[in-house]
This record gives structure tokens, sequence and C-alpha cells, in this order.
């Protein structure tokens, strides 16, 4: 698998933070923003596609129960510092956009792998879609940081759901925008653009999330460039978050091999290449 596996080393560095709420805010009608502070450097050790479980607060009428898997948004300037972006929809995020600032949360972490990327690199693409771009946003300013040019394909439902600037965070990048309301964000549509900025550009390394069709695209459009690195960062329902529950298996194919995988603990970051589709169980 092309994507760094968690091991000893990165289990090293899992703990539990009680942290403090620096900020909190809406970005839209539907996301909100969260930058906690810890009293530990976990900004340094936090890598691109790494994700934490956090503990949403109970409320006068709601008590979550699990902890929530949260993928990191941001990490700094300070070390102590870690951002998330997240989508109001249930029990616990409906929670947790109740803290105010100076209110306190729980979390742990950082859990999970990272992507593959090289500072040699040339050009990375990269296919977002909804909160999926949380995922990526650090993987942005790693490439920005490197000197490494960006495309960025960003797939909203309305131009006022796309995050364009939450996205880039002050990064140069090339943004291609598709949408549901205009039928840009087809599947046929978008094929033909990937296709297109994949022979024009032909960029070292692929990387998505927040989308299954995006990403079964993905794949067949990869396969007529092997020498392309193509990276997927997971979505799956989580309970544990550290690969005892079994929760989140999926099934991958590495070397005609099939393999149930967790995602929490082998991922979230796989190879494109080795997704199987949803898998039904009788």
């Amino acid at each position: 698998m092309s994507a760094t596996l968690c091991g000893p080393d990165s289990a090293a560095t899992v703990a539990s933070h009680r942290c403090r709420v620096v900020e909190h805010s809406w970005v839209n009608r539907r996301y909100r923003h969260i930058r906690l502070e810890a009293d530990a450097p976990i900004a340094r050790i936090t890598k691109p596609g790494q994700f934490y479980q956090l503990r949403c607060p109970a409320t006068e009428t709601e008590q979550p129960f699990l902890l929530r898997p949260m993928s990191v948004y941001g990490a700094g300037p300070e070390d102590g510092r870690i951002e998330f972006l997240y989508n109001v929809t249930g029990v616990g995020t409906r929670a947790m956009a109740s803290l105010p600032v100076d209110g306190h949360m729980e979390i742990v972490g950082p859990l999970g792998n990272t992507f593959t990327f090289r500072p040699d690199f040339k050009r990375i693409l990269v296919v977002a879609r909804g909160v999926g771009l949380a995922t990526m946003a650090p993987l942005i300013q790693q490439a920005a940081d490197a000197g490494v040019a960006i495309t960025a394909v960003m797939s909203a439902r309305t131009r006022e759901d796309l995050m364009e600037q939450e996205f880039l965070r002050g990064a140069n990048a090339q943004v291609h925008s598709v949408f549901d309301a205009d039928g840009s964000s087809s599947v046929d549509a978008v094929e033909v653009l990937m296709r297109n900025l994949i022979g024009q550009q032909r960029p070292d390394a692929v990387y998505t999330c927040g989308s299954h069709r995006l990403l079964m695209l993905l794949q067949r459009v990869l396969a007529d460039y092997p020498e392309v690195v193509g990276e997927v960062a997971m979505e799956q329902r989580m309970a544990c978050g550290m690969g005892v529950c079994l929760s989140c298996v999926r099934l991958f194919d590495c070397d005609g091999d099939k393999h149930f995988l967790r995602v929490c603990r082998e991922g979230p970051v796989f190879s494109i290449r080795e997704v199987v589709g949803e898998v039904e169980f009788g």
C-alpha cells in the first residue's frame, strides 16, 4: 500500500488532551470551524490526513455517547493548537456546536496514517467535496510550503456551499469548481475534466476525500496512469477509532489478494487503486 501505515511510532503519540476552545464560529449555513488549544505540543506531532476522536459535550436535551472521529483541518501555528471543520448534522455535532469560547473539550489522538508526499513533486491534484476538504487542507499547506504546484477540483451542491478560501487558506492553486446545481459535478462531466487535467498536467499525485463516486471515478481514470500516485482519505463510521471494535472495516485488493482493513488503524489514507467497491453483507 502506498500510504504510510500507522506503526509503533505513531501509536506512541496517541494521548487524551483536555483542550480550551479558542475560536468557534459558523463558516456558512452548514459548517462550523473550531480551534482548540491543548497543554501539549500536539501540532508538531499531527500529520496531514490524521484524525482525532472528540468527546462532544452534553446539553440539556442531548447526551452524545460515542466519541466523534474528525479529520484535522489545521495544526498550529502554536504547538498546542488544533483545528477542525465540521458539518452540523447529528446529536454529537449539534452538541459540539454549542461549545462557547473558553469552554473545554477532550480529544484523543493523533490517530491514523498520513498521505504520501515528497518535496520533489512538481504538481499535485486534489479532488474535494463537502467537508472532505478539511482532511486535505493540511496537505495543501504542505505542498504550498514545499513550492509544489497545486490543482484543485472542488465539488459542491451550490456556489454558496463552496469553501474555496477555507480550503486553500492562502495557498496559490489552479481551481476548477463544479456544482450539482448546474450539472457540472456529474460523474461524466468530472471524468472528462479529470482526464484532461491529468493528461495535460501530468501531476505526480492525485488525492481525494469526501465522495465515493469521485473515488470510483478516479480509480477508473488512474488505471490509465500507473505512474501517478493516487490516494484517498476514507470516510467511515467508527466507534472506538483505535482498531478494536472493527466497526470500520473495508475491503481492499492488495496485489490481487483481498483483505479487510480497518479504516481507523490501517488508514484512513489508502491507495485509490486498492479500494474495492461497496460490499454487501448477507
